[in-house]
Parts: C-alpha cells; sequence; structure tokens
C-alpha cells in the first residue's frame, strides 16, 4: 500500500509469523510421539494389550518403527471403533471426516471461481485481502455485476452442505435403529427399562405402577430417601481408603527400616537376614498388641501413621490412622446394614422418580413413546440410561423445582455469555489492532514492526482466545446438574449444545464484530455517508483472524492430542511417585482417558459453522479449515482407536445435534452475504439471496418434521421386524422332531421349549441369536395395556407361510442392493445406506456376551438401586512384604473389612510391583454391560 494509505494490511504477516512457531511447536509434539509411541506402549497404544480390557475391546497392535506404522493405521477403517468401542466414537470420527470433506468440496466449488473473480475486482486491496470479497469494486452498475458469482457459488455450496446435512441424518437414524435393535444392545438391561421423573404421589408405588402398564413390567424400582445412607456409606468408605493407605505406608515404613538394617548386616533382633523372618501368626490371640506385633520390631510407635479429625485434617484430636479407622468401620458397618435392610423393605419415603424394567425391547419403547400421565410435566420419560451414569440427586427435585431451575440456568448462561464478551472483545480489537493506527492517541502503533504487528494480530489473540475457551466446559457442566439433568449422557448433551452457543457467540460473532469495528470505526466517523462502502469492504477482512485461528488451532491442539505430551509426563510423575497404594497403582494404569463429548465437538462444530459462513466472502478460510480439521481427524483417529475409551455413552445422539448445528453457519453465511450485498447496493443479488434463504428456512422445518421423530425412538416397526426375524431363526434352530409327535405340533424355541405366547410367537428365547436379532429374558408376548408387544399389534402380526414367519421382514427394510458407484452411494442413502445395510456393520461379537449368565437375580433385582443402598466395605488391598507385617496386618484387619496382600509385593528398592499384563488384582470386578 502507498504510504498515504490510512490503514495497512497485515494478513500476510500475521499468517506467516503464526505459521512458523506453530509449525516449529507442532513439529516438536509430533517428534516426540514418534520417538515414545516405540516404547511407551501403555500411553500410546493401550488398547492394543491392556488386562483391563476384554479381547473384543482391543484394537490390532501397528508396528513399532518410526513410520511404517502409518500404512497399518490408515488401512484399519473408522468402523473399527463402532465395533470394539462405542456408537459415539464411532460417530465422533465420521463427523470430524465429514467436516474434512465439506471443507474440501468447498474449496474445490469456491476457489476456481472467487478467486479470479476477487484478485480482479479492482478495489486496491493487498496481500491476502485481495483473494476476499471486499476487493471487488462496486463504485459503478456494471462492476457489481461480479457479485452474481457469489451469489451462485454460495446456492451451489450451500445446498450441498443442506443436502450433506440430510444424508448424515438419514444415515445415522439407520445405523443408530441396527444397532440398537442389535442383540448387543437389545438385550441390554438399559434397553428395557425406562426411567420416569416427576412421579406423582400417587403413582409412587409398585402395585400402581404394574397396574398402568400391566404385565409387560418386569422389575420397579422406586427412588427413595437415601441422605443418611449416602452419608454413613461416604464416611465408611472414607474411612475404609484411610485405612488401607495408612497399612500401606506402615508396610512401607517398617520395610524400609528392615531394609537399612540388613544392608548393615544387623537384622534386628535375630541378628539375621530374611531367611530368619518371624513366623507370622494366622489367627492373633485375643488381647494381643495390634499397635505393636512384627511392626513394631522396625518401626517406633510415634511413627506410625497419623491424622487429625477435625476439619480437612488440619484441626482436631490426633488419632492414630490404622487403629481409628478400624474403629469407625466397625460402628459404621452395622448401622448402613440396618439401614440398607430398611431400605430394601420399603420403609424410607419414597421419591419422584420409578425405574421399570420391562420383559422386551418392545414393550420397553412403547411406554417410553406413549403420554404415561394426564397432568402436564409430570412423568417425564428417558430410555437407554445405564445404572453407572445416573444423578441420583437429581432425581429427589420435583417437577416444580425443575422448571424454575432450568429457566435460572438458562439465565446465568445469558448473563456469563454477556460477561464474556468483554474479555473476547478485547482479543477481537487486537487481531485488528493495525487498523487503529490513525487515531490521534494510537499513532505510535505505525512504528511497531511490521514482524512483530504479524505476531500481535495473529499469533497472540488466536493463543488468548483458545485460553479463554477452555474455561467454559466445566461451568455448563455444573449448570446441567443444577438444571436437574438426571444422567451423565444427558449432562453432555447439555453441555454441547450451551458450549456451541458460546461458541458461536464468544468466538465467532463477538470476535468478528469487534475486530470489524476496530477496522472501520474511524473511517465511519471520517466519512458518514461511506458507511456501507466501509462495511461492505471491511467485514471479510475480520476473516484474517480465523485463518490464524484455525492454524493455532489446527496444528497445535491436533499435534497435542496425538503426541499428548503433558499427559505423559503428568502419568509418569503420578503414577511413579504420588501414587502410594496398590489400589491407585492398578486404577491409574487400567483406566484409560475419556473424551468429553460435550466439550470437544463444539470446537469443531464452531470451527466448520466460521468455515460456511466465510466460505464465499473469504474462500480462502475453506483452506485453512480443511487443513485444520484433516489434522483434528488424523489426532483423534488414532486416539479413538488406541488410546482413549468411552465412559459416557449417549447412544449416539452427539451427532445428530453436532449435524444440526452446522446449519447455524448456513444462516450466518446467507444473513452476511443478504448484509454485503446491502451494503454494495446490489438489489438483484440481496433480493435472490433473500429468495435463498426462504427456501432454506423451508428446507430446514421440513427436515425437522421429517427426521426428528427417527432420530430419538424406535420404530414400532423395525421392532416388529426384528421380532419376525426372531421367529424364523428360532423355527429355522430348532429341532426336528418325529412326525406326529406333540413337539412337532407345538412350535419350539431355539431351545426346544415350547412356545408359550399367544398365537406361537416366541417369547422366551435363551440363547444369542444372529447379529440384528433381538432376544429378550423371561419376556411374554402380549399385554393388555399401553406398554403391549409391539407384536401384538394387527398392523404388526406376521403370517406363517410353509411353517416359517413372514410379513415385515423385507418389507420394512428391502435387501441392500448392489454396491453402486460413489455418487450414487452419495445421492441415495436411502437405498445404500438403509437399515439392512447398516445391519451388515454390528459387532461380531455381539452373540460372544451371554447376557443370561452376567444378568445373575442378584445383579438384577440390584440394578436401579441408588449405589449406598447396595454398596458393600470395598476390598482392602495392602502390599505384602518379606518381613510378614502385611500377614499380620491382615489378620488384625479381616475383623472389621475385607483385606488382601495377594498380587502386589514390596521389592528390593521397597517399591510397590504388581502384575501389569494380568490387570486382574484382587479389587477387579468383571463388567456389567447393563
Amino acid at each position: 500500500m502507498s504510504d498515504n494509505d490510512t490503514t495497512k494490511s497485515s494478513s500476510l504477516q500475521g499468517l506467516y509469523l503464526t505459521l512458523a512457531p506453530v509449525a516449529l511447536v507442532s513439529g516438536i509434539y509430533f517428534l516426540i510421539f514418534l520417538v515414545l509411541r516405540r516404547s511407551q506402549r501403555r500411553w500410546y497404544a493401550p488398547r492394543t494389550y491392556l488386562g483391563s480390557l476384554q479381547e473384543s475391546q482391543r484394537t490390532p497392535a501397528l508396528p513399532t518403527g518410526f513410520f511404517n506404522w502409518f500404512t497399518s493405521f490408515w488401512r484399519l477403517p473408522d468402523v473399527y471403533a463402532l465395533q470394539h468401542q462405542s456408537l459415539d466414537a464411532y460417530l465422533f470420527l465420521r463427523f470430524l471426516r465429514m467436516t474434512v470433506i465439506l471443507t474440501f468440496v468447498g474449496c474445490c466449488i469456491t476457489w476456481p471461481v472467487l478467486f479470479p473473480v476477487n484478485a480482479t475486482g479492482g478495489a486496491g486491496e493487498t496481500q491476502l485481502d485481495i483473494l476476499s470479497y471486499s476487493n471487488v469494486d462496486s463504485s459503478t452498475f456494471k462492476k457489481r455485476y461480479r457479485y452474481f458469482a457469489h451469489l451462485f457459488i454460495s446456492w451451489i455450496y450451500f445446498g450441498f452442505v443442506m443436502y450433506l446435512i440430510f444424508r448424515e441424518c438419514v444415515f445415522y437414524i439407520n445405523l443408530r435403529q441396527a444397532f440398537l435393535l442389535s442383540p448387543f444392545y437389545a438385550q441390554r438391561l438399559s434397553s428395557r427399562t425406562v426411567l420416569f421423573t416427576s412421579v406423582p404421589v400417587a403413582l409412587r408405588d409398585e402395585r400402581r405402577i404394574r397396574k398402568v402398564f400391566g404385565s409387560a413390567v418386569r422389575n420397579v424400582w422406586i427412588k427413595r430417601e437415601t441422605k443418611e445412607l449416602d452419608e454413613h456409606v461416604e464416611d465408611r468408605d472414607k474411612a475404609a481408603f484411610r485405612l488401607e493407605k495408612a497399612e500401606t505406608k506402615l508396610i512401607k515404613n517398617a520395610n524400609k527400616q528392615r531394609l537399612k538394617a540388613l544392608k548393615k548386616g544387623s537384622g534386628g533382633s535375630g541378628g539375621g537376614g530374611a531367611a530368619n523372618e518371624v513366623e507370622v501368626k494366622a489367627n492373633p490371640a485375643p488381647g494381643e498388641g495390634e499397635s505393636g506385633g512384627l511392626a513394631a520390631r522396625w518401626l517406633p510407635r510415634k511413627k506410625r501413621p497419623t491424622h487429625r479429625t477435625g476439619l480437612l485434617g488440619l484441626i482436631g484430636k490426633k488419632v492414630d490412622s490404622i487403629d481409628w479407622c478400624r474403629a469407625e468401620i466397625e460402628r459404621l458397618t452395622p448401622l448402613i446394614n440396618k439401614e440398607q435392610a430398611a431400605y430394601r423393605e420399603g420403609k424410607p419415603e419414597p421419591g419422584p422418580a420409578v425405574f421399570v424394567e420391562f420383559r422386551t425391547q418392545a414393550q420397553a419403547e412403547n411406554a417410553y413413546q406413549t403420554l404415561a400421565h394426564h397432568e402436564g410435566l409430570h412423568m417425564n420419560r428417558y430410555i437407554g440410561i445405564t445404572p453407572s451414569e445416573v444423578i441420583w440427586s437429581s432425581l429427589d427435585i420435583p417437577w416444580w423445582q425443575l422448571v424454575i431451575r432450568r429457566y435460572a440456568v438458562l439465565a446465568f448462561i445469558a448473563a456469563l455469555i454477556v460477561f464474556w464478551a468483554a474479555p473476547v472483545a478485547v482479543v477481537g480489537v487486537i487481531s485488528n489492532v493495525n487498523y487503529l493506527e490513525t487515531i490521534s492517541f494510537l499513532t505510535w502503533l505505525q512504528k511497531i514492526p511490521d514482524i512483530i504487528m504479524g505476531f500481535v494480530t495473529g499469533l497472540l489473540p488466536s493463543v488468548a482466545l483458545s485460553i479463554l475457551m477452555s474455561l467454559v466446559p466445566v461451568v455448563m457442566r455444573l449448570c446441567a446438574k443444577l438444571a436437574g439433568e438426571p444422567s451423565n449422557s444427558r449432562v453432555e448433551l447439555f453441555t454441547q449444545n450451551a458450549y456451541f452457543v458460546f461458541q458461536v457467540v464468544q468466538v465467532f460473532l463477538v470476535t468478528t464484530m469487534t475486530s470489524s469495528a476496530s477496522a472501520v470505526g474511524k473511517q465511519i466517523a471520517s466519512h458518514p455517508g461511506s458507511v456501507t462502502t466501509v462495511l461492505a469492504s471491511n467485514l471479510p477482512k475480520s476473516s484474517n483472524f480465523y485463518m490464524s485461528y484455525f492454524i493455532v488451532q489446527g496444528l497445535t491442539i491436533a499435534s497435542g492430542v496425538i503426541s499428548q505430551v503433558v499427559g505423559f509426563f503428568v502419568f509418569t510423575l503420578m503414577y511413579k511417585y504420588l501414587t502410594g497404594t496398590p489400589r491407585g497403582l492398578f486404577q491409574k494404569w487400567a483406566n484409560l482417558s475419556a473424551i468429553s463429548w460435550g466439550s470437544t465437538l463444539p470446537v469443531y462444530t464452531n470451527i466448520t459453522v466460521i468455515a460456511i459462513t466465510y466460505s464465499c466472502i473469504s474462500p480462502l478460510v475453506l483452506g485453512w479449515a480443511c487443513l485444520g480439521m484433516s489434522l483434528f481427524y488424523f489426532a483423534w483417529r488414532y486416539n479413538v482407536l488406541f488410546v482413549t475409551d468411552t465412559q459416557i455413552d449417549t447412544r449416539g445422539l452427539i451427532y445428530p445435534r453436532a449435524l444440526k448445528q452446522l446449519m447455524t453457519g448456513v444462516y450466518l453465511a446467507e444473513i452476511c452475504m443478504i448484509g454485503l450485498f446491502g451494503a454494495s447496493v446490489a438489489p438483484i443479488q440481496l433480493a435472490l439471496q433473500v429468495v435463498f434463504l426462504v427456501f432454506t428456512v423451508l428446507f430446514h422445518f421440513s427436515l425437522n418434521a421429517a427426521l426428528n421423530p427417527l432420530l430419538y425412538n424406535m420404530p414400532q416397526s423395525l421392532l416388529a421386524e426384528e421380532e419376525a426375524r426372531q421367529q424364523r431363526y428360532d423355527i429355522e434352530a430348532a429341532p426336528v422332531a418325529p412326525a406326529g409327535s406333540a413337539a412337532a405340533a407345538a412350535p419350539t424355541t431355539k431351545a426346544g421349549l415350547p412356545q408359550n405366547g399367544p398365537s406361537g410367537t416366541a417369547s422366551d428365547a435363551i440363547e444369542p441369536a444372529p447379529a440384528g436379532a433381538v432376544l429378550s429374558k423371561n419376556s411374554t408376548a402380549g399385554s393388555d395395556t399401553v406398554a403391549g408387544t409391539a407384536s401384538n399389534s394387527p398392523a404388526m402380526q406376521t403370517e406363517k407361510v410353509g411353517g416359517a414367519p413372514v410379513g415385515l421382514t423385507g418389507a420394512t427394510s428391502p435387501p441392500p442392493p448392489a454396491r453402486g458407484n460413489i455418487l450414487l452411494r452419495f445421492l441415495k442413502p436411502w437405498v445404500y445406506a438403509n437399515y439392512e445395510s447398516m445391519r451388515a456393520l454390528i459387532p461380531p461379537h455381539a452373540n460372544e456376551v451371554d447376557f443370561q449368565t452376567m444378568y445373575t437375580p442378584n445383579v438384577e433385582q440390584n440394578a436401579y438401586l441408588p449405589p449406598s443402598a447396595t454398596s458393600e466395605p470395598p476390598l482392602l488391598w495392602i502390599p505384602e512384604d518379606l518381613a510378614g507385617i502385611s500377614k499380620q496386618e491382615v489378620a488384625h484387619t479381616s475383623r472389621v473389612i475385607d483385606i488382601t496382600d495377594v498380587g502386589c509385593t514390596l521389592d528390593e528398592k521397597n517399591t510397590l510391583v504388581w502384575d501389569h499384563n494380568a490387570a486382574r488384582p484382587p479389587i477387579w470386578k468383571e463388567e456389567v454391560l447393563y
């Protein structure tokens, strides 16, 4: 630009001054990953071998070379995550891959047309601004014809985005239905259990619940008051784990002194070494001093573990930790047992939440989709919630409090967004601070070198914005729990919505407006009549900040995700030096890190929304967004397949929410285009863009009306189809009886048992069926209530032709067609990604899970009771030592609580040692798939 220009662009300097340091840091991170991946298998490939994982959950190991692993990694399909981890994990990867395709296709559509149009626009812009909308001269009517290119390209690209959203919704619906109707999910207790909240007082009774839902009900769990029981269980567990730490500390300290004595050649009073250790009494005599014993030979009493009983262990009486904890456990255990027995007898006051288990998945879905009560805001329904993810405190909230809490939380989030705008606005101003140098008291900005100015406007605000936004998800999750969400999966879905709104408003709208305002404020003040021209030329320039933002996000965060440098050093430090008990070692080693869907997905959704919004205003943004999303996809793909685990399962509901949120980008883009056409005095283009906006609204409403019911519910047609498929499988698998016998006259199940449902329907199959078949335990075919079996409906009945049931199977979902070309598969998801096609993706190990054995009577009876109502004292785990101190402590402590020293020992360096590979220590419990 000339010297007399009032402002100058530093977009190019900002870009490469952001790219250079970020690329350097990212390269170092990736190099660390390549080096450590070869030796630190626990941290960089735990899913390939960890003993706490079942064989069906593991991933094939990759070659250990520096680069030869990449081919094997890339050949492993994304669907592997679906079959060996969770539906959420697979859909997360699919969303990232979809955004890469969306931005790449955007480059292919916009760049060949809009780059030449913008570059030759004649408005006199320089550096990167020459490729944006702002470089098109709108001073004459003839020159404004160039805006038709932006108009029609926006129609093509936005149309592609909307169709892609529609296609992915269709794919998701069919995949989710096939997955949840497979035996792996259909037989789970959570798939047959419905949670009702805000239950009226009159219905807080098992008999009345059974009267409402009839014979379809199998079990009923009414949430009752457990405040005192919760406190007592918490106190007992705290005392138990304090005792475990104290016992371990005592053994380690005594063993340390013993090793020192042995090293000096004096093995204590006996003067011998390890061979002269004292034999331990398995059952010490009554009155034998528990405070002394073998530990006293090496450690005086004053050095035994102690603590204070007051607040935070800082005040109060100082006591011997082992003696005090034993006494506390001994006091609380009978009290807890008495309160648990009272809970099972139904004595505590019933609360407003009821879990109802139905005999079949179809019956549970019927109840879930049926209006259960005549009063508003009562009997809210949730399905698919596992016991471990229930937020029990939320179940006690009455309906009127839920309403107040919801609005209070929404008001708080709105206020937080408003007040959070201040620091974010500062970031936006900094990103365009070079445009403020003409203001009288800021003329000193002209003296700053271009390199420093590029750093200040590029890298600095991008990093600051990332730090600011990292603090929000924690607050959003707390808000979700205060609002009364009943499960952790619902909390994640709430956080996903709230954090996305926060991201769009703060990272996009506030930053865009403030950066644009800082660029045009002085010019509008000097020439008020040129406001439209100034806005049209400067609004696209705010995209320069997002190019730097995408570089920072794509390179540093993606490299940080895959290298996990900080996490690796924290893990190593805590595992080796800050974990003092065998339990701590096992938990740190065996528990995999998990992805928090509610705080992870909105970041990438917002990046895509920004890319869509600027796609026809500053098309270069699409290229950097494509690069960033590709790096994210690569990094998260490795982590999902080899590192992380799914702890919170939303049953795929994160995906449609993210897809719908992409429509925000389409709306913002069209509104921005309308505003720019108006500012550029292009009435024809403005009118046509308004027409397309109306079309977009109609498309969106039609999409929601058609697909919303299918996104969250299981259709009765498919439930009946799976029943028919199950009947056919049972008949084909049944043994052939001699002609004329009674067995030949009666239909049988796969196990050879007579069917007991009406019309001979199979209702008690007890062996797993092939993938896609729905089984139920102790199911009944038929109900005279709202939760009756789907097959009892006349529309769902099947006919028997030639001894096999024929009907909905093959009629509702036709067989998958021959594999078409890529264009046909993209254009016709309802044909090439239909329900039958998705059934082929069912986990191959689904039939290996024996739910009949897994759901023992005790497991099923206690499944949806509050944890405190079924909690048992934990098994304490301490290390074994050569002096026999651990044996004596086990003998003493086992009088009040179970304890063992099996599976972990102290080595010659007094370090805890246990078998990493087996990962089946005494405290390990087999996972129950609820």
